[in-house]
C-alpha cells in the first residue's frame, strides 16, 4: 500500500534546472590569463586559474592574522548569523512537525459527567419521574488517520523541506556576506589610513615649502602673494584630514557592528595595506559547477522546489480526502465499575470527502500555485544571470585594477621626482612659484590615487571570492550545524 501511494502524489515532480551551457564568463580573449604587475607591495601579477577550488576560509589568503581573528570574532558574535541560524532551526522543526502527519493521531480521554434528564422525553408514564439524575464515567482512546491517497501531505512535507533548504542557503549567504563585508571594511580602513598618512606627508612637504617661501620673501626673492598662495594650498590640504578621519571612525563603527560590538566597546586592531598580501592565484570556477556554488542561486532553486511542491498540494486539495477514525474505551456510572464486563464501547468510522462546489476557490488556488511556480522559475533564471554578471564584472575590474595600479605607480613616482626637481629649482630661483604649486597639486593627486588604486585591487579580489560563492562547500562542518541542536522540546 505504501509503495502504491508513493507513486500517486499529484502535481509536478521537481527537477533542478540545468546549468547554463556557457563555457566561460566573458567573451573569448577579453580576459588575459594574468594581470599586469606594478613595482610595489600589492602590485604583483594575479593569475586566473580555471577550475581552481576555493578554500572554505578564503580570507586567509590575504595572510593577515589580524583579519582572521576579527572574522573569527564576528562568526561567534554576529546577531545576523544568530538570526539566520534560528530561522534554519525553525524551518527544520516545521519539517519534523509536518512529517508527523504521515502517522495516525492517537489521544486518550478520561471524562466524568453528572447529568440531569427530563422524563417528559419519554411521554406520560405512570411512576416515571419527571426528571432524574445519572453519572457517566468514560475512559477511551481515539485514533484518527488521514490517508494520503493523492500525496497532498507528502507534497506539503516536500515544500517544507525545500523551505528548510532555502533557510540553509540563506545562512550560507549571510555567512558569505558577513565575511566579505568584513574584508572589504578592513581594506577600506587600511585605505583611509593610507590616505591620511599620504595627506599628512603632503602637508609636511607643503609646510616646508611655505617656510622656504617665507625665507625668500625676507631675501626679496618672492612676493607676499606667493606666501598667501602657499598658505592657502597648505590649509586646503589640511582641510581634507577631518573628513578622512571621520570616514575612518565610521568605518571602525561598521566593523564593530559586524563583529557584534557597540562602537564604544570595539577594540579591533588597526589595518594597513602593507599588512595584507594580494593572492596571486585567483580561482575561476567552471560555469557548469558555478550555479551549485552560489548560495543565492541555491536559495532560488529551493524556492522553485517549494513552489513546485505547492502545486501538488493545491491539486490534492481538489481531490477526495479519505479519513479513518475510531475509538475504544469504557463507560460506566461509577469509576469502580468502568472496567467491568459489558462496559466497553467502540466505534469505527471511514469517511470520504469530495469537494463539489466552493465558488472556484480550489481551482483558482491551484492556478495561483502554478503562477507562483512560474514566477519562481523566472526569479531563478534572473538570479543565475546576475550571478554570471557578477563574476564577469569582477574579472574585468581586476584586469582594470592591475592596469590602473601600474599606471598610477608610474604617475606617483614621476610626480614625486618632478616636485623634488621644481622645489630645488624654485629655491635657487630657477622656477616660478606657479610651477611649484602645479607640481604640488599633481603629486598630491597622484599619491592619493595610488592609495585608492591599491585598495581597490584588494577589494575587487575579495569581491571575486564572494562572487564565486566563497568556498562554503569546503568548510569541514556546515555553519548551520553549530546551532541545529540548540533548544529541543518534547515532541507532541
Amino acid at each position: 500500500m505504501a509503495a502504491l501511494l508513493a507513486g500517486c502524489a499529484v502535481g509536478p515532480n521537481f527537477k533542478a534546472p540545468e546549468a547554463p551551457h556557457s563555457t566561460s564568463f566573458t567573451p573569448a580573449g577579453q580576459i588575459a590569463p594574468a594581470t599586469a604587475a606594478a613595482p610595489l607591495p600589492g602590485g604583483e601579477a594575479q593569475h586566473f586559474v580555471d577550475g581552481l577550488d576555493i578554500p572554505g576560509q578564503w580570507w586567509t589568503l590575504f595572510q593577515s592574522t589580524q583579519l582572521n581573528a576579527l572574522i573569527e570574532r564576528a562568526l561567534k558574535n554576529s546577531p545576523t548569523l544568530e538570526s539566520a541560524q534560528a530561522a534554519l532551526r525553525q524551518a527544520n522543526e516545521n519539517v519534523a512537525a509536518e512529517v508527523g502527519s504521515y502517522y495516525p493521531s492517537v489521544s486518550g480521554q478520561v471524562q466524568s459527567q453528572r447529568n440531569k434528564a427530563s422524563g417528559a422525553a419519554f411521554g406520560s408514564i405512570p411512576g416515571f419521574p419527571q426528571s432524574y439524575f445519572y453519572n457517566l464515567q468514560t475512559a477511551q482512546v481515539n485514533v484518527s488517520y488521514t490517508l494520503d491517497a493523492f500525496g497532498g501531505i507528502r507534497r506539503q512535507v516536500e515544500a517544507l523541506r525545500a523551505q528548510a533548504e532555502y533557510q540553509q542557503f540563506q545562512l550560507e549567504a549571510s555567512y558569505l556576506t558577513l565575511t566579505a563585508n568584513i574584508v572589504t571594511a578592513a581594506i577600506n580602513e587600511a585605505s583611509l589610513r593610507a590616505q591620511i598618512a599620504a595627506t599628512v606627508d603632503i602637508a609636511r612637504l607643503q609646510q616646508k615649502q611655505f617656510d622656504i617661501t617665507l625665507l625668500r620673501v625676507t631675501a626679496g626673492g618672492a612676493s607676499r602673494t606667493d606666501v598667501l598662495q602657499q598658505q592657502a594650498t597648505l590649509q586646503a590640504t589640511l582641510a581634507t584630514l577631518p573628513g578622512l578621519r571621520s570616514q575612518l571612525a565610521q568605518q571602525r563603527d561598521q566593523l564593530a557592528a559586524y563583529v557584534g560590538d557597540l562602537p564604544a566597546d570595539y577594540a579591533g586592531g588597526e589595518f594597513s595595506l602593507d599588512s595584507l598580501t594580494i593572492p596571486k592565484d585567483l580561482p575561476v570556477s567552471l560555469p557548469s559547477k558555478f550555479v551549485e556554488q552560489r548560495p543565492d542561486v541555491r536559495e532560488y532553486s529551493a524556492l522553485l522546489h517549494e513552489a513546485t511542491a505547492q502545486v501538488g498540494v493545491a491539486t490534492a486539495n481538489m481531490l477526495p480526502q479519505i479519513t479513518l477514525s475510531g475509538n475504544f474505551g469504557q463507560e460506566a456510572a461509577t469509576f469502580s465499575n468502568i472496567f467491568s464486563a459489558g462496559s466497553n464501547v467502540y466505534s469505527l468510522l471511514g469517511s470520504l470527502t469530495q469537494p463539489i462546489f466552493k465558488g472556484g476557490q480550489l481551482l483558482h488556488q491551484r492556478r495561483g500555485a502554478i503562477d507562483a511556480a512560474q514566477e519562481a522559475a523566472a526569479n531563478y533564471k534572473a538570479t543565475v544571470i546576475t550571478a554570471f554578471q557578477n563574476v564577469a564584472d569582477t574579472l574585468y575590474a581586476l584586469q582594470g585594477d592591475a592596469d590602473t595600479l601600474a599606471a598610477q605607480s608610474t604617475a606617483e613616482r614621476t610626480a614625486a621626482d618632478s616636485l623634488t626637481l621644481v622645489q630645488a629649482q624654485y629655491k635657487s630661483g630657477g622656477a616660478s612659484y606657479v610651477q611649484v604649486l602645479t607640481a604640488e597639486q599633481t603629486y598630491q593627486n597622484a599619491a592619493i590615487a595610488l592609495v585608492k588604486a591599491r585598495a581597490q585591487r584588494y577589494a575587487d579580489t575579495a569581491a571575486l571570492f564572494q562572487a564565486l560563492g566563497g568556498g562554503w562547500w569546503n568548510r569541514n562542518k556546515a555553519l548551520a550545524d553549530i546551532s541545529t541542536t540548540a533548544g529541543s522540546g518534547q515532541a507532541q
